[in-house]
């Protein structure tokens, strides 16, 4: 009897222990930047159900806060949010409370150094004359170090290359990105030839060989060479469908995934092969923008902004049409569920990202 009692206490404690360090006891946050409702809806991974949703209005902001691109940090204690409208970048616990910010014009989509303390913020593509620059922020206490002078306009596409302090900044105006040190040691331009391809964002491969860019007016995505990071070397332009978005790398690296805003489907690039592998499309995808992945890859995360109603609930007219975040399934490429958020879906990040 003793020992039966002890074999149940023992089963007891490995689940319990599994249930501390598991998925249920810390499931991973799919956040979502609602950017017409003033609010971030935080999606459970592990029921692909929204757990909260942070209101900012009832944090003091206005209803035109404009929440646009969140990023989180790699074991979730803390996550990142750009206000368009507010010229903010607030931080967050792992507990949905505001804890820091700072104030910075017009922040659009953000990158950090997994090296160092820092957090590197663009410009938001809808503004009329961002700053020719981007911001340097360090993220324990959110004080805005810097905010660095670029040699072109408008820029958006921004990425930090692990364990090399190198940024990637690229531009919706002109064809170009810059290499830059984090160290200021150098930058390099680097010029791309025919028309503009509106970098709207950049993705590095998990070997730090490779990077992706997106080109929203040419329908391209660009795959460049980085294993020397201050000259990276286009190696290819693959065509996709329309307007291109938000990228990101599988975790073995072998597909890219992307939203393509101008014809609601979502591409799966082959990166072995160099080739489209699925075009997904299906109910939910309406006007999609972001991308993030659960940590294992089995799931893909795609915000929507739906501003056209292309995706209509029940009752609801176009001009009340909520936003969605469309869950795939990576093995099938199947939409396995709609997840129905605020207005204008925008940014999605996670901590895997």
């Amino acid at each position: 009897m003793r020992r039966f009692l002890g074999s149940c206490l023992a089963l007891i404690f490995l689940l319990s222990t599994s249930y501390v360090k598991g998925q249920i006891a810390n499931p991973q946050y799919i956040y979502t930047c609602n950017q017409g409702s003033a609010s971030i809806s935080v999606i459970d991974n592990n029921t692909h159900e929204i757990a909260t949703v942070v209101d900012l209005q009832e944090l003091g902001f206005s209803a035109n806060a404009k929440p646009h691109h969140v990023i989180a940090e790699a074991d979730g204690s803390y996550w990142y949010v750009t206000l368009i409208g507010e010229n903010r970048v607030l931080k967050f616990n792992r507990d949905n409370k505001l804890v820091a910010e700072t104030e910075i014009e017009v922040p659009g989509l953000m990158t950090m150094d997994p090296d160092s303390d820092i957090l590197y913020v663009g410009r938001s593509m809808s503004a009329v004359n961002p700053p020719q620059s981007f911001g340097v922020i360090n993220r324990s206490d959110m004080s805005l170090e810097s905010e660095k002078d670029l040699f072109f306009t408008r820029p958006h596409a921004i990425t930090t290359l692990p364990g090399s302090n190198r940024i990637f900044v690229g531009s919706l105006s002109s064809n170009q990105f810059l290499s830059v040190s984090s160290k200021e040691v150098d930058s390099e331009l680097t010029n791309l030839e025919g028309m503009n391809h509106m970098l709207v964002n950049f993705a590095i491969s998990p070997d730090k060989k490779t990077m992706v860019g997106t080109g929203q007016m040419t329908g391209k995505l660009l795959i460049f060479d980085i294993t020397n990071p201050v000259s990276p070397a286009l190696e290819e332009a693959i065509a996709v469908n329309a307007a291109p978005w938000h990228p990101v790398f599988s975790p073995d690296g072998r597909y890219v995934y992307f939203a393509n805003k101008g014809t609601n489907t979502v591409t799966v690039i082959d990166m072995k092969k160099r080739a489209i592998d699925a075009v997904i499309e299906g109910e939910g995808l309406s006007q999609p923008h972001g991308a993030a992945l659960s940590a294992d890859g089995k799931f893909l995360y795609v915000s929507n902004n739906n501003r056209n109603g292309g995706y209509l609930p029940e009752g609801m007219t176009a001009e009340d049409a909520p936003g969605t975040v469309v869950v795939i399934d990576t093995q099938s490429k199947e939409i396995i569920k709609v997840i129905e958020v605020g207005k204008n879906a925008t940014g999605i990040g996670t901590n895997v990202q």
